[in-house]
């Protein structure tokens, strides 16, 4: 089991970017597949992003491609979500999840992962 501590969530008007950052403790992160997942009011949790143990491979929910990107940084223990030209409707908490492996097909899914953040709220204003 790990813990997962994310940050860098705020109140930014649309077209802003932010970065969102996850610190690993408990086991090296390179152990773990990291995902995000994200969850307006009254919503779903959704898969957003993910990346391999080593960063080589990332996977992303289609409406993420080409303005999110997720990378890590496994000698800080920390897995990043930037997101640019951020829109109202990606207002959300957005959680980190880490699991020792995972198939490609299960990775949007949310019980594909066994230890999840507290989130942080990222509110996007028009």
């Amino acid at each position: 089991q790990v813990h997962l501590v994310e940050s860098g969530g705020g109140l930014v008007q649309a077209g802003a970017s932010l970065r969102l950052s996850c610190v690993v403790s408990g086991r090296a992160s390179v152990n773990y597949v990291m995902a995000w997942f994200r969850q307006g009011v009254g919503k779903e949790r959704e898969f957003v992003a993910a990346i391999s143990t080593r960063g080589v491979s990332t996977w992303y929910q289609d409406s993420a491609k080409g303005r999110f990107t997720i990378s890590r940084d496994n000698a800080k223990n920390t897995v990043y979500l930037q997101l640019n030209s951020l829109q109202a409707e990606d207002t959300a908490v957005y959680y980190c999840a880490a699991t020792p492996a995972v198939v490609v097909g299960a990775m949007p899914n949310p019980s594909a992962y066994d230890d999840w953040g507290q989130g942080t709220q990222v509110t996007v204003s028009i």
